[in-house]
């Protein structure tokens, strides 16, 4: 069962597909599977199949018991096989003997792990579309809401708040494609026997394994990728680049939400976002699982990387981590993702806050507009010394930018020269909106024709 902390940062969907009872039921579905194909094939009798399928129901399994028989045998699957035999021998003695048949521990165990893989990433891609449309419709409504951009924390020059919201969706929409990619590469069967030949089951090896790749509805690779792990770490990587698109967003949000900035919010209400303690604290409760998961799936990631380099045709104990740490690179990236796309249409935008934090800043963010105007009458250098000491004096005195430069103007005849309507408008909030609106725009347009194609 997935533990308690990292339940509260996923889904209970998510959770169901990687919950004990699931995992061995996937297993069993592969061993049932198996037997079907084998008849198919002739390699076991046909009337074997029906009472090995009948038995694999995850119910009849006391799973608690099976994974204490594992830290023993050091595959769950050898214990589920043992149990799955006795009970294929209650109904039917001679069918036991061809329960498991031609497999190994590790094809039955990676092709559940295929198996569950399939269910998390429809429920990733699912959320991701939401997402994406509500993130897509966000950034049209405000193309040209003018904000503030900050680098390093620091208020730089005025956007849009549409030009924001693209930079958000944009790496959303590479990775859904890339999931896309991946998942198709990774989701395949495994089933290469012993040691990858499937030399147990001689001539009809490829026959069946065509067949058992049909019946569970997965690709059927060139062969057996017992230690190539490339592919499949390959979309856990994926899986991970989204969870850091998710917290950017994450971060971007919680920062935009704090009181002092106040420009963006999360829906409230039914209790959500609240403190225990403080009434008036509404907390960006989307934003919080979606940072969690960008700061716990590079760990994740990083295992998968580590486990990679795997002993001849079956890994020790790498292998081994790489399953343990598999599931919760999924719990974590649908628990973002469903988080943010729960509240993405219903986000807050308070364009007057917006408009507020901008003048607060007395036009010191149109500073290199500002010079670039001067430029022609001063030099460019000469016009950056000048700006640079009158942001600074703003800062002082408190008094706007623009002022000082007029104040400047009057009793310097070079400035006086200064086209005064180019300087104004330099200092126009609307018309350095509607410049990132017109790159917002292109790249909307770019990501829609992506969209159209996918």
């Amino acid at each position: 069962m997935t533990g308690l902390f990292e339940r509260t940062l996923s889904t209970a969907e998510m959770s169901e597909v990687f919950d004990d009872a699931a995992l061995v039921q996937a297993m069993l579905d592969v061993e049932a599977a198996l037997a079907q194909a084998e008849a198919d094939e002739g390699v076991i009798p046909a009337s074997a199949a029906a009472p090995i399928v009948a038995a694999c129901v995850v119910g009849d399994f006391d799973v608690e018991a099976l994974v204490a028989e594992a830290r023993v045998a050091g595959s769950l699957v050898i214990p589920l096989v043992q149990a799955l035999r006795r009970r294929v021998a209650a109904r039917d003695p001679q069918a036991a003997d061809f329960v498991h048949r031609g497999s190994t521990s590790q094809d039955i165990l990676d092709t559940a792990m295929v198996l569950a893989t399939r269910r998390a990433l429809a429920l990733v891609s699912a959320d991701l579309e939401r997402l994406i449309d509500a993130l897509l419709a966000l950034a049209d409504q405000h193309l040209a809401t003018p904000i503030l951009a900050r680098t390093l924390l620091q208020p730089a020059q005025v956007v849009s708040f549409g030009f924001k919201v693209v930079g958000w969706v944009a790496p959303l929409v590479r990775a859904r494609a890339r999931l896309r990619r991946a998942g198709g590469a990774a989701l395949q069967l495994q089933f290469g026997g012993a040691v990858g030949t499937l030399a147990s089951l001689g001539e009809g090896g490829e026959a069946v394994a065509r067949r058992l790749a049909e019946r569970l509805g997965l690709g059927l690779p060139a062969g057996a990728w017992h230690v190539q792990r490339d592919a499949w770490v390959a979309l856990g990587c994926e899986v991970a680049l989204l969870c850091g698109s998710l917290g950017k967003i994450g971060r971007d949000l919680a920062l935009l939400a704090q009181g002092e900035v106040g420009e963006v919010a999360e829906p409230s209400g039914a209790g959500r976002g609240g403190s225990s303690a403080m009434p008036n604290k509404r907390n960006p409760v989307a934003a919080l699982v979606a940072i969690a998961a960008a700061t716990r799936a590079p760990h994740h990631a990083a295992a998968l990387l580590a486990a990679m380099p795997q002993e001849h045709e079956r890994g020790l104990g790498n292998w081994q981590a790489e399953l343990a740490e598999w599931p919760s690179l999924f719990l974590a990236a649908h628990g973002a993702v469903r988080a943010l796309a729960d509240i993405g249409a219903r986000l807050e935008v308070d364009a007057d806050r917006m408009a507020a934090n901008i003048a607060a800043c007395r036009g010191t963010v149109f500073a290199e507009a500002a010079a670039a105007v001067l430029a022609a009458s001063l030099g460019r250098a000469a016009a950056g010394r000048l700006v640079e000491r009158l942001v600074r004096t703003s800062a002082a005195e408190g008094r706007d930018l623009l002022a000082l430069l007029e104040d400047e103007a009057a009793s310097d005849p070079v400035l006086a020269t200064v086209d005064r309507a180019a300087l104004a408008a330099a200092f126009d909030a609307e018309a350095a909106a509607a410049q990132a609106a017109g790159v917002a725009r292109n790249q909307l347009n770019a990501l829609r024709r992506r969209e159209s194609k996918s």
